[in-house]
Order: C-alpha cells, then sequence, then structure tokens
C-alpha cells in the first residue's frame, strides 16, 4: 500500500516530535510499501490549529519557502539512510527480517501540497471540495470544539485547515493510490476528515452528484478504503508537549543540535521510560531489547540501556559520522583523564565529517573553535574563554571565572582567576583546550 505522512514547515528542521512518525513511516517502507512525506507548502501559510490555544504568527513567503526546502533534503535523507540503517538491526544471521522473511522496501517520494493546491481557486475550491464538507462535523473535531471555547476564538482561516489537510488526502489518494495517513495523535480529527471526504468524493462521483453520504462498503457502490493511524505524541516528564513550540526543541538538523546534544538528550531518559524509548526510537530485535533491560535492572547505575538508545537514536539521525562525534565529545567533555583520553582520533571526529553512508551529503559541523596558537597561548583565561565561544561577552567571562563554575580540561579553576594564563602544558596532545561552564556549557578549542 502506499502510506504518507504529512510535515509542518514552521521551522528549517524536524525535531524529536517528529521522530515518532517518521519511524512509522520509515517500518511501513521497510516491509514493502511505499511512503510519501508530504510538505505543506500550502498549508503551512496557514498553520495547524491541533494542540494550540492561539493563532500561529503568519511567516513570510520566502521564510517558508526556504523551511520546505530544508525540510525536503533532511526527510529524503533520513528515509534513504534510515533502510540501511534499520535493516542492520532487523535483519537474522540468515539474512531474513524478524518475521522470517525478507522484503524488499518500497519507494519513497517527497511532496509538496503546494503543487496541487497554490493552483486552485477560491471558488474552485469551495464548488467542489467545500460542497462535500459538513459544517456540523467540521465543529466537532477536538481542534476546533477547544478554541471556541477559549477567550481567543478560532478564525476562519484555522478552520478551514483541516478541509485542507482532507483535499490533500485525497489528491494522493487519487493520484497515488495512498490509502493510509500517519500522524500524532492531535491529527485524528484532520486525518478522520480526510477520509471522510474520499468516501464522499467517490459517492458524489458515482452518483454524478456535488455531494451525498459517504459509501461504508461495497453495497450500493465502489469500495475504495482509506485509513488513519496515529501515535502518542512525545512528552517531557511533566507531561508537556516535546516541540519546537514549547522552546526545548531538539533539532534533527546537526547544525541546530549538534549529535553531542542529540546524544545526550536521549542519556537523560529517566529509567521508568527507557524501555518504551527503546521499543520506539530503534530498531533492535525485541528478543534483544529483552536481554538489555535485564542487564539494566541488574546494574541501573551503569545505565547501559540509556547509552544503548542514545547511541542507536543518534546514529540513525546523523549516520556513523555523528555518533563518533557524540561519543568522542562525551568523553572529552564528562572524561575524568582527559590526558588519556584526547587522541588523534578523538579530535578527528570532534572536527566533523561528511557523512559517506549515503548519497545525501551532511556534514557534521565541527565542535571545536579553532583559533592560533598566539591568540590562546600566553593569554588571560578571561581570554580565551571568551574567545571560545563559552560565553558571549567579556563580562559574562569575568563573573563565571569569579563565581569557580570554569573547569578546564575537567578540572575546576578556584574563583577570581581571571588572570590566570593559559599556558603550553593546558594544551591536551599539544593542541586542544577543553572548557566547560557550569553543568551543561562546553567547548573546545583547537589550536593551530
Amino acid at each position: 500500500m502506499t502510506v504518507y505522512l504529512g510535515v509542518d514547515p514552521s521551522a528549517r528542521s524536524l525535531h524529536v516530535g517528529n521522530l515518532l512518525a517518521l519511524i512509522g513511516l520509515l517500518h511501513f517502507r521497510l516491509y514493502g510499501h511505499n511512503a510519501v512525506a508530504l510538505i505543506g507548502g500550502a498549508t503551512g501559510a496557514i498553520g495547524d490549529p491541533s494542540g494550540r490555544s492561539t493563532e500561529r504568527n503568519a511567516l513570510a513567503p520566502e521564510t517558508l519557502q526556504a523551511n520546505v526546502q530544508g525540510i525536503s533534503a533532511q526527510l529524503t535523507a533520513f528515509l534513504d539512510r534510515g533502510v540501511a540503517f534499520a535493516q542492520s538491526r532487523t535483519r537474522r544471521r540468515d539474512g531474513t527480517a524478524q518475521g522470517g522473511t525478507l522484503v524488499a522496501e518500497g519507494s519513497v517520494r517527497i511532496v509538496n501540497n503546494l503543487d496541487w493546491t497554490g493552483g486552485v481557486s477560491l471558488l474552485e475550491f469551495l464548488s467542489t471540495i467545500g460542497k462535500m464538507a459538513r459544517v456540523s462535523t467540521m465543529l466537532s473535531r477536538e481542534s476546533v470544539k477547544s478554541r471556541l471555547d477559549s477567550s481567543s476564538g478560532i478564525s476562519f482561516t484555522e478552520f478551514s485547515y483541516q478541509l485542507l489537510q482532507a483535499y490533500d488526502f485525497l489528491r494522493l489518494h487519487r493520484d497515488l493510490g495512498c490509502t493510509m495517513q500517519l500522524g500524532g495523535s492531535d491529527q485524528l480529527g484532520n486525518i478522520m476528515s480526510g477520509i471522510d471526504l474520499i468516501r464522499r468524493s467517490n459517492h458524489a462521483t458515482e452518483e454524478g452528484t456535488s455531494g451525498g453520504e459517504p459509501v461504508d462498503g461495497a453495497e450500493g457502490g465502489k469500495e475504495d478504503p482509506a485509513f488513519g493511524l496515529t501515535f502518542p505524541l512525545l512528552t517531557t516528564a511533566s507531561g508537556e508537549k516535546f516541540g519546537k513550540s514549547a522552546g526545548n526543541a531538539i533539532w534533527l538538523d546537526p547544525t541546530m543540535t549538534s549529535p553531542f546534544e542529540l546524544y545526550q538528550f536521549f542519556l537523560r531518559t529517566a529509567d521508568e521510560e527507557v524501555e518504551k524509548y527503546l521499543r520506539i526510537f530503534t530498531f533492535i530485535r525485541v528478543v534483544e531489547l529483552e536481554g538489555i533491560m535485564q542487564d539494566h535492572k541488574a546494574n541501573p547505575k551503569s545505565r547501559i540501556a540509556q547509552k544503548i538508545l542514545a547511541a542507536e537514536a543518534t546514529e540513525l539521525c546523523h549516520g556513523a559520522e555523528g555518533l563518533n562525534q557524540a561519543l568522542a565529545a562525551t568523553s572529552v567533555f564528562y572524561g575524568t583523564d582527559l590526558a588519556e583520553l584526547v587522541t588523534p582520533e578523538v579530535i578527528t571526529a570532534l572536527d566533523g565529517a561528511a557523512s559517506s553512508s549515503t548519497k545525501y551529503k551532511s556534514a557534521i559541523p565541527s565542535m571545536l573553535t579553532r583559533l592560533r596558537r598566539e591568540a590562546v597561548v600566553g593569554q588571560h583565561l578571561e581570554k580565551a574563554v571568551l574567545a571560545s565561544g563559552l560565553v558571549s561577552s567579556k563580562t559574562q567571562a569575568r563573573k563565571a571565572i569569579e563565581a569557580g563554575t570554569i573547569q578546564v580540561n575537567g578540572q575546576k579553576i578556584p574563583p577570581k582567576s581571571h588572570q590566570r594564563m593559559v599556558g603550553e602544558g593546558d594544551l591536551l596532545d599539544g593542541r586542544l583546550l577543553v572548557l566547560k561552564a557550569g553543568k551543561s556549557a562546553h567547548k573546545a578549542i583547537l589550536v593551530e
């Protein structure tokens, strides 16, 4: 079958809140189904009211177009790289999948709903699609009801969003034979609108009319099924929706959230959630997951399950190069004996590399600030901290040093040490200076 997932281009990158549905689409493709990723170049100009208490701010056309282009490349790379990655985890020693059969992966296609919506006039849309929509049904959707009951209300623009998304499903159903739409649980109403529109459209075609009641089965009309599948939304430990609107987004673009930061996000998973996340975000065979959890419960302090989860999710999103950088950064920023840990291989990993795992090249950005030797050696620590980018001003650098929150190569610097000089002996492997402020701010200087 052909399955589609819609993506909102409200930012130039997807985030971990999208990851669960993307993996769902990847699972379908792995087992021979055709995957369609739809980017809302048209609907993105309006904004989905689902899960929101206020109306979105409209994006400028050039910003929306840049977001569409960025996410298109990201989706293509993810779905292409993800197949090989998942197969390496799900294939048994005899070369078959978990179910005992070897299935060729399905095709993947990236589409933009602006291609079929942009040229449709308002009158044409209302006289065809609008006539098949029932206002009572549209009003019953939870995304609409919650806004109608709020003080801000809902504009006609956002009220019409579900009809535009329903039209997407109808077009993909007709043009590509798409019979399944995936989405988060907040998309249930929009998906049902699409299913309803497909059935009403089939009935209208058979009767030669512009509207009518949906066809429930083969009797009295052609059976042309359409289905929806929703996933629970990823939430934080406090129950909040984990996404870009909450201000705590973990982006899938390595230039916005580094592979190290993504790795650390999954590494911080609570013990009570790690088994669920392993089943959702990895492709490790179930029998192996059970063994991992037994080892984890026998020695929870070692965080075996979290380390495997973090490694699998990071490699899925950023390839082997991204995982290598994340592991190198973790050893450098959280290691105890950095003199032993820092090697030429670690520095190379921190420096970033172009992905060679697929034809879709995506360079992993360097985690190093490159400075000339004279800009570091023989300079006050305060100047080095500022030059590294760890802080944004000389005042912040001095305050951090005076407060005693700065670490150099894993060692705490005594308060009021801003006059301390950086010497040759501070450079690991003769060229690396590792700085840390507080618990989570890290920078490494590569001296050239």
